[in-house]
């Protein structure tokens, strides 16, 4: 295909130092753009943008909800319009949040709209799973809804999402921010992925940042990047304003924002780009209960043949398909049609295989006295252990009692010898087996 390079405005690169994050990834893709006068700059894709598709149709719900469009007819060719096509359909979204049209958005249009047109053809199926959801949750907080589209650059609409840093679910959440935002996270469940839960605490993030900036270009870029980093854009800009602190961000929030414009054009100017969306059976209704035991996903599917999948993405917060309302009573979401069974068939769930889903012991007792054939062996042990010991001190005894021997030099005498080496006279002599006094230089004598 042929390549385009597109002119940043020069407004984006005013005479600034462009500062280069540093890049955990170095295979990330990117998008190259050209400025004015022929440099080009790498823009880092937000993580979501560079997965796999085969990796989404695995998920529960696109393989039991979503099929491709049958009767869609339309070509697989991605048509290009004038510029001015492109800003005159942004300029008629209905949003708050202003969509404004530039070369960097241009290329982030381009790549919704070309290689990942599979990708937008999966999300737009599982929209009908997600996007009232995230309504919901914006609507609670008087938060502008295209910001429902989040999700879309942020996760690819995966619910189980993990980014390479550890960021989680649908909106990405790192673990201090889920928590600070009321997301449980311990061994047993992350919050992060229930698409409720993170809806609401992402709303509530969100409006926290609006509190702090009152701009949704600036909100949306710390939601990537942190406010931290985006005061200290401003700061060395000297201007509140994304385009304007846009050199002075970390690459990828670079392209965070053109990506979230882009994301707001594909997902409703998808068919005029040939894009058919995956048609949605939508799963029957859900409900939940709050159950107050520990209970696994194989007790609930033992007894009323659910399976474990279905479970699992109903209840994606479970890490390991056990809910834990011992701790605390826990939401547990089922069909609407088979929670009346849990209830009626609670106790038969519960200890279903109880020995085997439970094995966690809840009291212990201690062996304080070890069995006769094991203090044998371990008397055996010690003084076979005992033994070894003192066969070696015996040995190094021994040498020791092997002693220490020196040449007689040319005029020593007993008495100078003892005196040298700490002994007495009688013991050279007794060592040595002596008679009298006189010795001869050059034979070696014992001293100890």
């Amino acid at each position: 295909m042929k390549k385009y390079y597109f002119i940043l405005a020069a407004i984006l690169l005013n005479g600034s130092t462009i500062l280069h994050a540093q890049n955990n990834n170095k295979e990330q893709e990117v998008i190259t753009v050209t400025n004015e006068k022929g440099q080009k700059e790498d823009i880092d894709l937000p993580e979501a943008m560079t997965e796999e598709l085969d990796s989404l149709l695995h998920l529960y719900n696109a393989k039991t909800y979503l099929k491709p469009d049958g009767g869609c007819n339309m070509p697989d060719i991605n048509p290009l319009y004038d510029k001015e096509v492109y800003i005159d359909r942004l300029k008629r979204l209905p949003t708050i949040i202003e969509m404004p049209y530039n070369a960097v958005v241009q290329k982030f249009i381009e790549r919704y709209s070309g290689k990942l047109r599979r990708s937008v053809s999966y999300m737009l199926g599982a929209q009908n799973f997600y996007i009232p959801i995230f309504e919901e949750a914006l609507e609670a907080y008087g938060l502008p809804l295209e910001l429902k589209y989040l999700p879309v650059i942020e996760s690819a609409l995966n619910p189980t999402a993990v980014s390479r840093v550890g960021a989680t679910g649908l909106w990405q959440f790192m673990l201090n921010t889920g928590k600070r935002y009321g997301l449980e996270v311990n061994s047993l469940v992350d919050e992060r992925r229930d698409p409720v839960k993170s809806s609401y605490a992402a709303a509530h993030y969100l409006s926290d940042l609006y509190k702090i900036f009152g701009d949704w270009n600036l909100v949306i870029a710390a939601y990537n990047c942190g406010p931290d980093k985006i005061n200290k854009a401003i700061h060395r800009s000297k201007k509140a304003d994304y385009w304007q602190i846009y050199p002075y961000l970390p690459k990828e929030t670079r392209g965070y924002v053109p990506a979230f414009i882009a994301a707001n054009y594909i997902m409703n100017y998808y068919c005029d780009h040939n894009i058919c969306p995956m048609v949605t059976d939508l799963p029957a209704k859900t409900d939940t209960i709050v159950v107050d035991r520990d209970v696994h996903f194989e007790q609930i599917s033992g007894v009323l043949g659910i399976s474990i999948d279905q479970l699992k993405e109903l209840n994606p917060q479970y890490r390991r398909n056990i809910v834990n309302g011992n701790n605390r009573p826990s939401a547990l979401r089922l069909p609407a049609l088979m929670v009346t069974n849990f209830i009626d068939r609670q106790n038969e769930i519960y200890a279903y295989n109880i020995n085997e889903m439970m094995s966690k012991r809840t009291e212990v007792a201690v062996n304080d006295t070890p069995d006769e054939s094991f203090s044998r062996s371990s008397y055996t042990y010690n003084k076979s252990k005992r033994s070894r010991k003192e066969s070696r001190r015996t040995k190094k005894n021994k040498k020791n009692r092997g002693g220490k021997s020196i040449t007689i030099r040319e005029g020593d005498t007993l008495s100078e010898i003892a005196h040298r080496n700490h002994t007495t006279v009688s013991k050279l002599k007794r060592l040595n087996g002596i008679s009298g006094s006189s010795i001869r230089a050059g034979k070696k004598l014992k001293v100890k």
